[in-house]
């Protein structure tokens, strides 16, 4: 079936260009373009279509377009051979100098693609190959200082491996909602010249999947102009949109190669400040029937660790990792009271260990989305009391949070912390969290009256609902600019409350009415009436 839009319209959406698999030429050329080495097998039929105008959804050779049903990867394209199976080698001879190359998300990563592009980009002396992904695992070659002159990496959210490039200036990062990164792809913001994904062996119908990560995989995969996929073995096979034929592929590559692992780390001594939160947490703002997002850490899994005698929970998140396995087959987590997909866990990606992607494969509990649905503020809000756990790394006394950033130096990203806090804020009987320690590992308060220079916002100060440490939970929704002070002021260390009250009476001119007393605080009193103090710590030991 064609698409019911002249071919002369799709041109000129590319300003009178199509893309050949990835190759731009004239239209005026098409039919005379041959293939050159590396190029897609298909350019050829594709540059015929487009000169005839039989520009359409089963042949899909030009540029994919909205108006075209090979933009969904469980439709099939009728019509077009099976991709060859190729070694990686042969597969990424198609990137060229100044590509954008997706590459897929966290334990997905093809490890195998990756090295044969880095490889590649070297012995051809090929420069400003833009890798551009979500948090990737393992060591990305191409970030290396040896690798400057060949890559240069487009972090959209940037994980612990892209760190020192980004702060060196040899690669770049984007501040963008996880919700919306689908939408550069979309609209050609990013336009992405080739995907290398991961995906699980195709079963008898010729369908593979995103594994562990469809995130925003997916949307990448829909707009590229040439997709390689590394068939894995060890990838699970998973339920939901991360689902693909195999005739949206250019090229196959066997790399079966053992999925990057995350351990939980719960019992560490330094971890007893996140144990102590994940309690105040699991006990005073997670109620039965809940619906839970959280990320990956230390202060999640803490919280999932003293859940074992709720009931009836949900989970709606963009990810999740092994701790959340014990609480379903403990039948604390079964979804039932959930609006949006009940009875099914709903997330955007995972990473964990072995255990937790046996566990996901063909596992029908589980439901992969892409991040645009899985983050979409307005369906997270259908969920009931959607509880959603974001952590930060400063926040100063009117509220605003830092997540990405200590100063101006970068550590992660948006991702989908404002998301979750805004779906969780319409929620009926959601509470919005965001947690963290009183205190940095060097003895700094986390709670400051003015945040470090050079630091980002990444959720307001009016997104800002319930905010914990190890000392109590505060309230700031509905509290002036005064009290929420004094609330932050009383869930900080005790050893700067005193001083944090007297710069936000000084510095701010938020003087409270009775000054707070740092002595009052710790013992279990009422010291403001939004803010709840605990002494959690002593009842850990």
């Amino acid at each position: 079936m064609t698409t019911p839009f002249p071919a002369a319209s799709l041109l000129a959406a590319t300003a009178g260009r199509v893309l050949l698999r990835g190759r731009g030429v004239t239209t005026a050329t098409a039919t005379a373009t041959a293939l050159s080495p590396g190029s897609s097998p298909f350019a050829a039929a594709g540059a015929a279509a487009v000169a005839t105008g039989a520009v359409g959804s089963s042949a899909r050779y030009g540029r994919r377009t909205f108006y075209t049903t090979a933009q969904e990867p469980l439709g099939i394209i009728h019509g077009r051979p099976p991709p060859p199976m190729v070694s990686a080698e042969e597969a990424v001879n198609c990137i060229r100098s100044g590509d954008r190359v997706f590459v897929h998300s966290a334990a997905a990563v093809p490890q195998v693609l990756v090295e044969a592009m880095v490889e590649k980009a070297v012995a051809r002396n090929l420069h400003d190959i833009r890798p551009t992904h979500i948090h990737v695992d393992g060591h990305p070659r191409y970030a290396d200082a040896d690798m400057e002159a060949h890559f240069r990496a487009d972090n959209l959210f940037v994980g612990a491996n892209m760190r020192q490039a980004v702060n060196e200036g040899r690669a770049d990062s984007f501040s963008v909602h996880l919700s919306e990164i689908g939408q550069f792809f979309h609209t050609d913001t990013l336009d992405v010249n080739v995907a290398l994904v991961s995906v699980s062996p195709p079963d008898k119908h010729g369908y593979c999947t995103f594994g562990p990560s469809v995130d925003v995989t997916r949307a990448a995969v829909q707009n590229a102009d040439v997709i390689i996929g590394q068939v894995n073995k060890y990838m699970p096979r998973t339920f939901g949109d991360g689902v693909v034929h195999i005739s949206h592929f250019d090229y196959l590559v066997e790399g079966h190669v053992p999925l990057p692992e995350h351990q939980p780390v719960l019992s560490s001594e330094k971890n007893e400040v996140s144990r102590c939160i994940g309690k105040i947490i699991a006990e005073h703002l997670i109620e039965d029937g809940s619906t839970l997002q959280m990320g990956i850490g230390v202060i999640p899994d803490c919280v999932l660790s003293q859940l074992m005698h709720h009931k009836n929970l949900g989970v709606h998140t963009e990810m999740f990792s092994d701790c959340l396995t014990k609480l379903v087959k403990l039948g604390v987590i079964n979804n039932s009271k959930k609006v949006v997909h009940p009875g099914h866990i709903v997330s955007s990606f995972a990473v964990g260990t072995r255990d937790l992607y046996d566990w996901m494969d063909d596992n029908p509990f589980i439901s992969m989305r892409d991040a645009s649905y899985t983050n979409d503020v307005f369906r997270i809000a259908l969920n009931p009391k959607v509880v959603a756990i974001n952590s930060a790394v400063e926040i100063d006394l009117t509220g605003q949070v830092v997540s990405d950033s200590i100063g101006p130096r970068m550590l992660s990203g948006f991702g989908g912390q404002v998301d979750f806090l805004r779906g969780a804020a319409r929620s009926v009987g959601g509470k919005p969290i965001i947690a963290l320690p009183s205190m940095t590992s060097k003895g700094e308060s986390r709670i400051k009256t003015f945040l470090k220079n050079g630091a980002g916002v990444v959720t307001s100060r009016a997104d800002v609902h319930w905010v914990c440490t190890e000392y109590g939970h505060a309230n700031m929704w509905g509290l002036n600019r005064r009290e929420r002070a004094m609330a932050l002021i009383s869930i900080a260390h005790p050893s700067v409350r005193d001083q944090l009250a007297k710069e936000a009476c000084e510095e701010l001119r938020l003087c409270p009415k009775a000054a707070v007393s740092a002595v009052d605080v710790g013992r279990g009193e009422m010291v403001y009436p939004h803010a709840t103090t605990v002494d959690a710590l002593s009842a850990l030991k």
